[in-house]
């Protein structure tokens, strides 16, 4: 996830004040972690943490050949559970997203919020428009390296899988990042996540991830992208506003069926997305499912035509990264669209 650019207009002063205020406020919050591993107040646990933090930041950059920068090397207790709060919005009878345009990162499907009461304040206002309303928490976000970004305590509850891939994956925004174009920015960072903590946990003798954990969120987003597919069908179609409104109503209550049978079946009780259900469903709410690993397949074909070299990887991605919007999408959507 990124954070916005902290310059705009005199129509957008006070949002850009509040993202200025929110970021500097995590910039002061931040200590070197090697003083924190040496402090003998620090507890135990959150020494052998960052401990392991700042290995998997050298490995980033000594293996994977990420940014060598001061990102990651620092830690900030920020004293809440996520660092941002994001507002997805669409209109009622359409899956296109509601768009916001920054001067650093582009247009994106989201507006985000250090203070989860502007968030509520604002998804508040596009409902009561008539739009589809989310708001979701997060817990780690990249400035592209405009700023050195810490490690946050929001990511102390996680894996230490979950933490190091995620290292990974906030660095690869700073390899690399296409204005305007989240997919091809988010499939590309996960994918560099993805393999980078596989070579991470093989350098280290450990096992590799729980082939189950992948399987799960693999099914559980198909099934979110085929009840898109329904809906987008549905909206297009020259029904009746009214039939439409009753029969989304319907999609999303055949949504939650499908998602217990996959649990209480395929799954054998695993419930590791029902909390996903404690909000209501609505279509805002199904936009950010695919983006982020829509094209990992097709960079991952173009990580083994480069013999898994990172370098020779990241030229090829850049490449790619400067063709026109049609043909980076054409990448995506096809793994052999483009040779390095």
């Amino acid at each position: 996830m990124l954070v916005f650019g902290l310059l705009g207009g005199c129509s957008t002063r006070g949002y850009y004040g509040h993202l200025a205020e929110g970021e500097m406020a995590v910039l002061r919050a931040r200590k070197p972690i090697a003083q924190l591993v040496e402090d003998p107040a620090t507890p135990a646990a959150l020494r052998t943490r960052l401990q392991l933090a700042l290995r998997a930041r050298a490995f980033a950059s000594d293996t994977l050949k990420l940014p060598r920068n001061k990102s990651y090397t620092t830690y900030a207790d920020i004293h809440r559970p996520f660092v941002m709060w994001n507002v997805f919005a669409t209109p009622a009878l359409s899956l296109k997203p509601v768009e916001h345009c920054f001067p650093i990162a582009g247009c994106v499907a989201y507006q985000g919020f250090y203070h989860q009461g502007r968030a509520n304040a604002l998804a508040g206002r596009l409902a009561k428009q008539g739009d589809d309303v989310w708001v979701g928490g997060v817990p780690a976000y990249s400035t592209l390296g405009h700023f050195a970004d810490p490690l946050l305590s929001t990511m102390d509850r996680w894996s230490d899988d979950e933490m190091i891939g995620t290292i990974f994956h906030e660095l690869a925004h700073q390899q690399f990042y296409v204005k305007d174009d989240t997919a091809f920015n988010e499939s590309f960072a996960t994918f560099v996540q993805r393999e980078g903590l596989r070579e991470w946990l093989a350098v280290n003798h450990l096992p590799p991830p729980d082939p189950m954990v992948a399987q799960r969120e693999h099914q559980f987003t198909e099934l979110i992208l085929a009840t898109r597919e329904k809906l987008k069908a549905l909206y297009a179609s020259d029904l009746p506003d009214t039939t439409k409104y009753q029969r989304k109503t319907e999609v999303f209550v055949e949504l939650q069926h499908q998602y217990q049978h996959l649990r209480d079946t395929t799954w054998h009780g695993y419930a590791g997305y029902d909390h996903w259900f404690d909000t209501p469903v609505n279509n805002a709410k199904l936009l950010p499912f695919g983006l982020y690993d829509r094209g990992v397949p097709a960079f991952a074909a173009l990580f083994k035509r480069c013999d898994g070299d990172w370098t020779r990887f990241y030229a090829a991605v850049r490449n790619i990264g400067n063709e026109p919007a049609v043909q980076r999408d054409k990448f995506l959507a096809n793994t052999s669209a483009v040779t390095p």
